[in-house]
């Protein structure tokens, strides 16, 4: 491995990577936008969502749904460009939204914090993870996570796999034809990893980006880590593998999140070549 490339900077909080049509979608928190960035070329914006944008992913239909963070809704983005409600998930939520799950159908499932974690003090709470189907329909898909975050779906839609944060693992359930979720078990137990944002290889693998420890990690089923990626002095927040052969690793990083962060434009993508192509949902 070598040191990853860097590829778009001067970003507040870059978070939510997406690979779809040839370019990389992701979300810039203080910013407010949701860019778009083909390889080679500029940052294209493609949204303003002023109650900062999150976890992206696509209807069926090619509309795009954003993780509105904030006022915990999702949104749409109708064909002219214009933002409509998708579904309101301010009762289920515990407190901001962030990451989400798209899977082939348009069913979307979002996490959030469950308790307002800048608040010095405040008292820690697990998190229900939010289904969504295609109608705008939400309902509580999982119970009792520990600030779920970034999540992936497998190339069969059979299982889906979501980091809790504050557990240190990464966890997996059962996908019901339904989108029910079932059968939780532990799917890696990270140790003194933090997952937050995630997605799946080809080999059934998970790349893991890590803030606390300041990397990206290739994690097997069990726990095993075949690879580490150091970020430096920056945090990693999210990582997404995309490019023409889903062989390039893009990797959001910056120094920090929450109001501190706000004015600052540390953000940066970065880029990394790996041998094992994407796979799945995202």
């Amino acid at each position: 491995m070598t040191t990853p490339k860097v590829v778009a900077e001067g970003l507040s909080f870059p978070e939510g990577p997406r690979w779809r049509d040839g370019a990389l979608f992701f979300s810039d928190f203080y910013r407010q936008t949701v860019f778009r960035l083909p390889p080679g070329g500029d940052l294209e914006a493609v949204a303003h969502v002023p109650n900062q944008p999150s976890g992206l992913g696509w209807l069926p239909d090619g509309r795009m749904l954003i993780v509105s963070m904030t006022d915990r809704r999702l949104l749409r983005q109708e064909a002219d460009g214009t933002l409509a409600l998708h579904a309101d998930l301010f009762d289920l939520a515990g407190w901001h939204c962030n990451d989400m799950v798209v899977d082939a159908g348009g069913r979307a499932y979002v996490g959030n914090f469950g308790f307002d974690t800048h608040s010095p003090g405040a008292e820690q709470k697990l998190a229900d993870l939010i289904r969504v189907d295609v109608d705008g329909s939400a309902s509580v898909a999982a119970e009792g996570l520990s600030f779920p975050n970034g999540a992936v779906i497998t190339p069969d839609g059979g299982t889906l796999i979501i980091g809790e944060t504050r557990a240190n693992r990464l966890s997996a359930f059962d996908v019901g034809q339904d989108g029910a979720l079932s059968n939780r078990r532990v799917w890696a137990d990270l140790g003194g990893n933090f997952p937050d944002g995630i997605c799946l290889d080809a080999e059934g693998a998970v790349w893991v980006a890590d803030p606390r420890n300041k990397e990206t990690i290739r994690v097997l089923e069990g726990g095993e880590v075949t690879e580490r990626i150091s970020t430096g002095r920056f945090g990693s927040f999210a990582c997404m593998l995309g490019g023409d052969d889903r062989k390039t690793l893009y990797i959001c990083t910056c120094t920090g999140s929450g109001k501190h962060a706000e004015a600052r434009r540390d953000g940066r993508i970065e880029a990394i070549r790996v041998a094992v192509p994407g796979a799945g949902q995202p």
